[in-house]
Order: C-alpha cells, then sequence, then structure tokens
C-alpha cells in the first residue's frame, strides 16, 4: 500500500478542465506541503502527446471519458500510481491495465438527471426550431418557420433506466405515448415507468422522437444503424445523449442529408471534441452540444470534491471509492 512519506514530492494532473473550474471546486490547498495539483484546460489529442505531458505526473484526474487512457499510456507512465476518474464508469480507461502496474483506481458519484434535462432541452430546442428562431430575430427577421408539438406524439425510448425512466415520465407529462425498448427490457417494467415495450423496428417505425439511454458496449455499438434510420418516419427525429458510437454517425449523415428523418439532436460524437470540418457541424436540421449532459455546477462539485477526498485518502493509504476492473 502507497503511503506518502512526509518529505516526498507528489505532482497531480487534472485533464480536460475546459471551464477552468476545477481548482476552485475542491479544498485543494489543505493537500500536505509537497503535494502539487496541475489543471489543463486544453485537450490533448494523440497518444504520444498525452504520455509527454503526463510524464513528470504521480497521479492523474481524468473528466470522464474526454481524454482516452488505454493500456499503450498507462504502461507508458512509469511513475503513474493513482487514476481518479469522475464517475464511476470509464470506458476509455483500462482498469485491468492499471491494477496489472499496481495503479489504484478511483471513481466519484454523479448526481441528479442533468443529462435527461438536457435531452429535452434538445427535444424542445429541435421540434421548435429555438436555435433558428434565435437566429433569426437577431437577423432582424420575425417568424420564419414552424414548430411542431409533443401533445399526442410517440416518444421512443431506446433504454428504460434511471435516465431512460425520467426522460420517459417528462414525455408522458407533454401527453405524449411513450414505448420502450431494450435487450433486457421486460413488459413488467416497462409497464412500472409507465410506459410499453415494444420490439425495436416498431419503436422505430412509429416514434416521433427516438431518444437513446443505453450502455455503450460491443452490443450496442452502431446499434442505430442505416436499416434502423430507414425505418423512421420522414418526420421524426433523433435524440442521442449517451454516447455518439451507439449511432452508426456516417448513416446518421446521410440521413439527414437526404430528409429521410426530420433532424437530429446530438450532445455525443464518435470523436470529441467533434472536428471542425464534421459534416454534422453544416446540417441546417441538426442541434449539436459538446457533451455537456454531465456539465453542471452540481456535478462538478460532486466530482471534484470527491476527487479531492479520494487523492487525499490515497495519500494516507487508505484509497476511497475504488474501483474494481470490468468481469
Amino acid at each position: 500500500m502507497y503511503v506518502r512519506e512526509a518529505t516526498e514530492r507528489v505532482s497531480i494532473a487534472i485533464l480536460d478542465d475546459y471551464q477552468n473550474v476545477a481548482l476552485s471546486m475542491a479544498p485543494w490547498e489543505r493537500l500536505p506541503r509537497g503535494v502539487t495539483v496541475h489543471a489543463f484546460a486544453d485537450h490533448v489529442a494523440g497518444e504520444r502527446a498525452l504520455v509527454e505531458r503526463l510524464k513528470p505526473f504521480d497521479a492523474v484526474v481524468l473528466m470522464r471519458e474526454r481524454t482516452p487512457f488505454p493500456r499503450r499510456v498507462i504502461e507508458a507512465l512509469p511513475n503513474l500510481k493513482l487514476v481518479i476518474t469522475t464517475g464511476r464508469r470509464n470506458a476509455s480507461l483500462d482498469v485491468e491495465a492499471c491494477r496489472e502496474r499496481g495503479i489504484v483506481v478511483c471513481g466519484t458519484d454523479l448526481g441528479g438527471f442533468s443529462t435527461a434535462e438536457l435531452t429535452w432541452g434538445l427535444i424542445l430546442t429541435l421540434v421548435r426550431g429555438i436555435v433558428k428562431e434565435d437566429a433569426s430575430v437577431r437577423d432582424g427577421r420575425w417568424q420564419t418557420g414552424l414548430g411542431r408539438e409533443l401533445f399526442g406524439k410517440t416518444l421512443g425510448v431506446l433504454g428504460l433506466g434511471r435516465l431512460g425512466t425520467r426522460v420517459a415520465r417528462i414525455g408522458q407529462a407533454f401527453g405524449m405515448r411513450t414505448i420502450a425498448w431494450s435487450r433486457h427490457l421486460t413488459g413488467e417494467r416497462a409497464a412500472a415507468a409507465g410506459t410499453q415495450r415494444v420490439e425495436k423496428e416498431r419503436l422505430f417505425s412509429e416514434a416521433d422522437v427516438v431518444t437513446i439511454h443505453l450502455v455503450l458496449g460491443e452490443r450496442t455499438r452502431g446499434l442505430v444503424g442505416a436499416r434502423e434510420l430507414a425505418l423512421m418516419k420522414s418526420t421524426a427525429y433523433l435524440v442521442n445523449t449517451s454516447r455518439g458510437p451507439i449511432v452508426d454517425e456516417e448513416a446518421l449523415v446521410a440521413a439527414l442529408r437526404s430528409g429521410a428523418i426530420a433532424g437530429a439532436a446530438l450532445d455525443v460524437f464518435d470523436i470529441e471534441p467533434l472536428p471542425s470540418d464534421h459534416p454534422l457541424r453544416m446540417l441546417p436540421n441538426t442541434v449539436i452540444t459538446p457533451h455537456i449532459g454531465y456539465v453542471t455546477e452540481e456535478n462538478y462539485r460532486i466530482f471534484f470534491q470527491q476527487a479531492f477526498e479520494n487523492l487525499e485518502g490515497w495519500l494516507e493509504g487508505t484509497p476511497r471509492r475504488e474501483l474494481e476492473a470490468p468481469s
């Protein structure tokens, strides 16, 4: 078990602090003398550049999955002793590789239903054309488009877990019929959420809005492809606040360009940050946000306060909130 000696110097890197708030969200000044914390606001793309940046550091705090942390990176950092990821699950972090090298891995809690709230912000923005109307007014014009109502429409929820259920409940409050699908969803569990379990094909063909709330894995990667998009109504919308690779991005771009579906609202992408020349940036029937489902003051305070507590415990030889390698 690692225990810091009183005279030992320890350096901690916080990655992808885009908003420059990490150092103000926890009492880092309470750390023992000789322990330094450096927060990086920029994103490092590429494993070689990442390794060069992190070579001097003993511990790294990862903000969710913004920076992939595979085995190759871990094995190239001989000084690394501790990794803290915000949240309890990080698909881009090789926990097993850390364990093999004796690196402690800790996580944090994730509060509230911020992603469900953003989902509804995106749905309303999309169906009522809020971004376009805002731009129109600022440009001196007035009432340039027609929105659509949600009342009486069908909401299709892919994944009826904690967040999916929350999204479905809000849809019901809007007077929407709600249907849901996932591989292991039962009719009883769907009914308990006030919705109906249907087969995947029926969900895509009947829904006016399809919203994704699945965990990314081998069975969900590319789950929404050209076949599923072709089943959707030309007046229907797709919303993804889960993980980009669940949707075949190339097929989605083709469907949006051709008008096969009315539009899409996306908070997640295959490559993040989204490349400046990506076609999704250019399409007029999209609303895109920079993976901000969890980016709230309340969540950040949980993330960084618990990251601080994890670091403090590790320095004292009693790591907190340790994560196990996935089985």
